[in-house]
Parts: C-alpha cells; sequence; structure tokens
C-alpha cells in the first residue's frame, strides 16, 4: 500500500460521500465507512463506494456475542471489505469467531479504546489502569485470539507494535499540526503516527471538511 491514509466519509448523505470520494481518490489509499453511512445506505450504498476502485474499510465495530458476531460477520463477507472492526473488549471467543468467519482477504481488527476516551472515562466506566495500559493489555488479547490487528491511538501505537510486532495498526483521531482537535482527546500528527508505527491513518475532518478536500489529502500525504 503506497498511500496509507485512509479518508474517514462519515456522513448518512450519499451524494455527499461520493462527491469526497470522487475528490479525493486520487490522493488517498482507502475509503473509510462508518456507522453514519452504513445505518443510511447499507450493503448498496458501500457497493457504490467501491465504484471508486479503492479498499474499502467498514468501520462497524461490532461488539455482541460471539455467535451474533460471526453471523454478522459471514452477512457482510460478500462486500469483500479490505478492513472491518470489532470490539477486543467483546472477549477473545467473539474475536475468534469474527476472524473465522470473515473473507480471507479482510483484516479483522479489534477496537481497543476510542480516541474520544481518556483517562477520566476509563475510571467511569470501571476499567483499571491508564489509557496505555488499557490499550496494550487489549492488544495481547487481540493478538492471542488471531485478529490481524487493532485500532489504537497514535499515543499507545509505539507500546502495542512492541508486543505485537507483526500486527496491523490502525490509528485514528490524526490531526495536522496546529489543527481543531474537535471531540478527539489522544491525537497525534500524521508524521508520528507513522514513526511510531502506524499501518494506516484515519484521517476525518481535516479532509472532509477542508474548503479544497483534495489539497488537503495531498497536503498531509505530503508529510508521510
Amino acid at each position: 500500500m503506497t498511500n496509507r491514509v485512509f479518508v474517514a466519509i462519515d456522513t448518512p448523505d450519499l451524494a455527499r460521500a461520493k462527491a469526497i470520494a470522487d475528490r479525493v481518490h486520487t490522493h488517498v489509499g482507502g475509503l473509510k465507512l462508518g456507522l453514519e453511512f452504513f445505518a443510511a445506505h447499507g450493503q448498496p450504498g458501500v457497493r457504490e463506494m467501491a465504484g471508486f476502485g479503492l479498499p474499502i474499510f467498514l468501520d462497524l465495530k461490532l461488539h455482541d456475542i460471539p455467535n451474533t458476531v460471526a453471523k454478522a460477520v459471514q452477512a457482510l463477507a460478500p462486500l469483500e471489505p479490505a478492513i472491518l472492526t470489532v470490539h477486543a473488549s467483546g472477549g477473545r471467543a467473539m474475536l475468534e469467531d469474527a476472524k473465522a468467519a470473515a473473507p480471507l482477504g479482510t483484516k479483522v481488527i479489534a477496537v481497543t479504546m476510542l480516541t474520544s476516551l481518556d483517562a477520566d472515562d476509563l475510571v467511569a466506566t470501571g476499567v483499571q489502569g491508564n489509557a496505555h495500559d488499557h490499550v496494550v493489555r487489549l492488544a495481547a488479547l487481540a493478538r492471542e485470539a488471531g485478529v490481524d490487528g487493532i485500532v489504537c491511538s497514535g499515543a499507545e501505537v509505539a507500546a502495542a507494535k512492541a508486543i505485537w510486532t507483526k500486527g496491523f495498526f490502525v490509528v485514528p483521531g490524526v490531526r495536522p499540526a496546529n489543527g481543531p482537535v474537535g471531540d478527539q482527546k489522544r491525537v497525534v500528527t500524521p508524521r508520528a503516527a507513522m514513526d511510531a508505527g502506524a499501518s494506516i491513518l484515519v484521517i476525518g475532518r481535516p479532509i472532509t471538511q477542508a474548503d479544497d478536500p483534495d489539497a488537503a489529502a495531498r497536503a498531509i500525504a505530503a508529510t508521510l
């Protein structure tokens, strides 16, 4: 993969999603479609976006009992997503079953800790330890369960890579230097995330809400 930036197209508006993809598709490595988009357009919408010829990252963060998640992954298999997310906190059996149900070419990636959360949020939900420890613990679980990698912030990716040298690390919450962070709490620059060990970067608003999304995508790619 020569361009490791996946643009997050988080909108329920299909026309807008296609317009963004059309603007940036020559300067990004893939398209990330999340819950907003999937809830509005389902599998037909994903197929339309796949028409741009880029890998599709289907970011649904599946989290349920193992059998339900496995059946959901099987139902999504005809889309042949390049990447599909599940929640690491679903446990080892759920992770194992998700991976077993996925198509051969799909990377199953376990979400560790959302980048909108911080240490205070962990305490509020009863999780012991800091963000670093929590992510590393879930990274070890994901590795043992046999999935392909994890989603984590740039602040933890180096520690996760240290215990899982062959893992695939997806880093969201990436913001250009001096850019607004929005609702993200644990952010790094694209270059810092790559230097720490990210396999791909997920970047949304700095590209999709820019006056010129294509120029924004090219500027970010230039820093890598």
